[in-house]
């Protein structure tokens, strides 16, 4: 395992103006519709020392999805799909860190998705730090996963005539994320 620079200790906080949080699936099994969330909040914290000790929270508001079309997002945050009056939130938690590569890593977790939670894993990609123009330092990531939407009560659907179904049920999960370091979190900030 690579020794994670001591600089990187603390905590970052997603940048949601840098950050997507996304999905995509089939429709009428013959295209990709895409879409994300807006609204996200997250943070990162790095523990240099001890790979157990990191971990990831993400918080994103079921209203804010968006794919482009007003008429689909308004259907999405209905009980057909995200039911968002009633779950307002899809959180994840990690539980566990596994650095696989010098920059890559399994982030093991929590996912929740309306009254539903189970286990994930996410490879995730270290893409670099930087230090921006505003003399924050920044940090970027990226991954994927797909999910099964039925497992977490998100099942609606229409039969095609083919034999087919209008949205397909295997969801990819797409993370992009900007996290700038808190300048006021040394090494024991959470």
């Amino acid at each position: 395992m690579t020794q994670l620079d001591p600089a990187y200790a603390g905590t970052w906080r997603f940048d949601p103006g840098h950050t997507r949080i996304g999905f995509n699936a089939r429709h009428a099994m013959v295209t990709k519709v895409r879409g994300a969330f807006n609204e996200v909040e997250g943070t990162v914290h790095i523990d240099a020392e001890d790979m157990s000790k990191c971990s990831v929270e993400m918080t994103v508001k079921v209203a804010s999805v968006d794919t482009r079309n007003a008429d689909r997002d308004q259907h999405l945050r209905t009980n057909d799909f995200f039911d968002a009056p009633k779950y307002p939130n899809i959180v994840f938690r990690s539980t566990r860190i596994d650095q696989v590569d010098e920059n890559s890593f399994i982030v093991n977790g929590e996912l929740t998705i309306k009254e539903t939670t189970r286990e994930i894993a996410v490879p995730l990609e270290f893409t670099g730090v930087e230090t921006d123009p505003f003399g924050n330092l920044r940090a970027g990531f990226e991954g994927s996963r797909r999910i099964d939407r039925r497992e977490y009560g998100v099942s609606w659907n229409k039969a095609l005539d083919s034999g087919g179904v209008l949205v397909s049920e295997r969801v990819l999960l797409e993370f992009e994320i900007s996290a700038i370091k808190d300048a006021k979190g040394g090494a024991g900030a959470t």
